[in-house]
């Protein structure tokens, strides 16, 4: 019976063979009408339908052949087919029910070829019987084959969007530069998901304003852009200084006005306007579009689109979802590069605009400045530097260093050195400022209710006289200066020439500001006329790629073999201290000192004597003379009766006067006493009180400063053209 039954299978199996390919079509039609998700796939209906007439021909050659239908080899269309589903998100139960539907029609088919051929009822039977096993082990064989190259394609395509998800995790935001991270995203998009990626930031995100989420089209500049295949056709070079809005009526519009992503498909026939690239292009042929506004922190920042060509099948739901993933990350990377750049440019530009904004007139030093900001992440530092002109032809050199980064090491910054400015207009010594900008520093920490110290700043202040050449400096923790000393030319005295000798000066560096309690020393030095003096912060020597004593011994072997200008020498020192952008702010202050001519300054000393105010008036006449400035004569001698009595009767001797010419008449007095006069109002009867009201009225400036030996009350006047 057995062999009855394979013969008669046989002769089945031929008699349906001719009507394969209309079998095929009927099978597709019954599994169109009950599984309708794989027949959305419109770019594999002509596979489906070459596979369903391969699955007819090969169980026919089963049962004509009367092979084993359990060794079958599933049909490579079969494979593909399942691939292709699991590359659309098609899930398995629908694959498998289109499946057995298929081969359960087909079975059915042949079914009732069967009584055509016979009316042996027990041949039917077993015929039936073997038909039905045979089916069945067809199936469950070809089954095996489609789940385990779906759950292959399934598995590659999840570890592909990992791989993806880890990549934009570890390429996006690598930098805090806005164009950069969104390039970043345009390239990890591109990277076999997406045959072309656009980013497109609002005009105000870019502007470093507070991105919020827009109800009308607003304008954006397209600030990344990246190709698959690298065509610069397709994706030209994107120009940041052009705006461009879309529609009101576009999706982009609407995903940028709701926040909301969006999958969009469309026919080759049907090309919206917003399409890329702009209209003067030919249009490109993309069949879908990922649209996804950039949200982070509930602002909107732009939008980034995501498109497919036919290389590739349309985007699907799951798609989407990997891409809002990968963009809402690229949004917090762009917000926080946004945030930083704006951060950044605040605090350099409120940085900049309390640093002094060119060279004060005097006639002290030559001096040149350079301030660099950080390249580093950490933000605008706290340094700063100034040159402030005392009196007496005097000049304060002053370079200092907040603790921090940001706006408020900026804005700190500002306070000390408008603390310092007023300190100097008193003419306090150094290491007298510097104890009340100690004083000042702990005040800012309780206000700020920083107790753990972590306000704190480093300065050193220098105070040069042109007419003794002593300078005297004291530092709060601050780095040393470096000097170099010009050597004389041959059979001379000396001279501007270049320096010999570079040195660290040997002075004392007290605590940084801000610990309280601890003191602060003077030091003292006769400089050499032209010598170079280096004020800086520690960013100019201290590298993490740099020994600090080789950077120490370069930047003296610089000094003092780089003739020129003040500003040559900074350039200098920055070219070869320097490679790139500092980690660290660098503020830089060289001065090369002068030596007033002592044909502009005379001295008088004065006995303590009234009678001897008489004297002094005849010496400024004199002096004044000499220098041709007899115009000044009347009122420099009454400046000089007054601060000469005030001296002898109020205070202590020695008494000396001392008239310097310069830019402008200074009129010295000092007396070893440290008791300050001050401006009062006189009443109507009074025969004093009315001196220092005098010389404020003929002076452009007068004042006090102390010294450990006594004080000098002087005035400063105006010289005519």
């Amino acid at each position: 019976m057995g062999t009855d039954v394979d013969a008669f299978l046989a002769r089945v199996a031929r008699e349906f063979r001719p009507r394969t390919n209309q079998s095929a079509d009927v099978l597709l039609r019954r599994i169109r009408d009950e599984v309708p998700e794989p027949s959305l796939e419109e770019d594999i209906t002509a596979l489906v339908a070459e596979e369903t007439a391969g699955h007819v021909a090969a169980f026919l050659d089963v049962l004509e052949h009367g092979a084993d239908a359990g060794e079958f080899t599933a049909l490579p269309q079969a494979v593909e087919v399942a691939r292709r589903y699991a590359r659309s998100g098609v899930p398995i139960s629908s694959l498998l029910r289109a499946y057995r539907l298929g081969h359960l029609t087909m079975l059915q088919l042949l079914q009732a070829e069967i009584p055509r051929l016979t009316e042996d009822r027990e041949l039917i039977d077993a015929a039936t019987m073997r038909l039905l096993e045979d089916g069945f082990a067809y199936v469950d064989r070809g089954s095996e084959h489609v789940v385990a190259a779906y759950e292959e394609e399934r598995d590659r395509r999840l570890q592909h969007r990992l791989t993806l998800t880890n990549e934009a995790g570890r390429r996006i935001g690598t930098t805090l530069d806005v164009g950069r991270t969104a390039q970043e995203l345009a390239d990890v998009g591109t990277a076999g998901f997406a045959a072309l990626v656009t980013v497109d930031l609002l005009d105000s995100a870019l502007g470093g304003e507070e991105a919020r989420t827009p109800s009308d089209p607003p304008p954006l500049r397209r600030v990344a852009q990246r190709s698959a295949s690298g065509n610069d056709s397709v994706a030209p070079p994107t120009d940041r200084r052009r705006t461009h809005t879309y529609p009101v009526d576009s999706e982009p519009a609407h995903a940028l006005a709701t926040g909301q992503p969006l999958l969009h498909h469309v026919a080759a026939s049907d090309i919206p306007d917003w399409w890329p690239p702009p209209p003067d292009q030919e249009p490109l042929r993309f069949h879908s579009a990922l649209l996804l506004p950039l949200v982070a922190r509930g602002d909107t920042l732009g939008l980034a689109q995501f498109f497919r060509d036919e290389s590739a099948a349309p985007f699907d739901e799951d798609d989407l979802l990997l891409a809002q993933e990968i963009a809402a990350r690229a949004a917090v990377s762009v917000d926080n590069a946004r945030r930083y750049t704006h951060e950044r440019s605040t605090a350099l530009a409120l940085q900049r605009s309390l640093l002094p904004p060119r060279p004060v007139e005097q006639s002290a030093v030559v001096a040149a400045s350079r301030y660099l900001p950080s390249g580093s992440l950490a933000g605008v530092g706290g340094d700063w530097y100034d040159l402030i002109p005392l009196s007496g032809a005097r000049v304060a050199l002053v370079v200092g260093d907040v603790v921090g980064r940001g706006l408020h090491a900026a804005a700190t910054m500002g306070r000390l050195r408008t603390a310092v400015r007023a300190f100097a207009d008193i003419d306090l010594m150094p290491d007298e400022l510097l104890t009340h900008l100690d004083d000042v520093v702990i005040r800012l920490q309780r206000e700020e209710a920083r107790e753990d110290g972590e306000l704190g700043a480093t300065c050193l202040y220098a105070v040069y006289d042109p007419v003794s050449r002593i300078c005297s400096l004291a530092s709060a923790g601050h780095v040393l200066p470096a000097l170099a000393t010009p050597a004389p030319p041959a059979g001379s005295d000396g001279g501007d020439t270049a320096p010999r000798s570079a040195e660290f000066l040997d002075m004392p560096i007290g605590p940084p500001l801000g610990l309280g309690g601890l003191p602060f020393e003077t030091a003292q030095f006769e400089l050499a006329e032209g010598s170079l003096l280096a004020l800086y912060t520690d960013g100019l020597i201290e590298r993490r790629t740099q020994d600090v004593d080789a950077a120490r011994t370069l930047l003296c072997d610089l000094l003092a073999r780089a003739p020129g200008t003040p500003d040559e020498v900074c350039d200098r020192l920055l070219a070869a201290l320097l490679s790139g952008r500092p980690a660290d702010d660098v503020a830089l202050l060289v001065a090369r000192t002068l030596a007033l001519d002592p044909g502009h300054v005379a001295t008088l000393d004065l006995p303590s004597d009234p009678a001897a105010v008489s004297g002094a008036r005849r010496f400024t006449s004199e002096t004044l003379a000499a220098w041709g400035l007899e115009e000044l004569a009347f009122s420099t001698e009454l400046v000089v009766s007054e601060l000469v009595t005030n001296a002898i009767r109020y205070g202590k001797s020695p008494v000396r006067l001392r008239l310097i010419r310069q830019s402008s008449l200074t009129c010295e007095v000092f007396d070893a006493s440290s008791t300050s006069p001050h401006l009062r109002r006189a009443r109507t009867f009074d025969e004093g009180g009315r001196g220092l009201l005098l010389v404020a009225q003929l002076a452009e400036r007068w004042g006090t400063r102390h010294s450990r030996e006594g004080k000098v009350i002087w005035a400063e006047q105006a010289l005519s053209r």
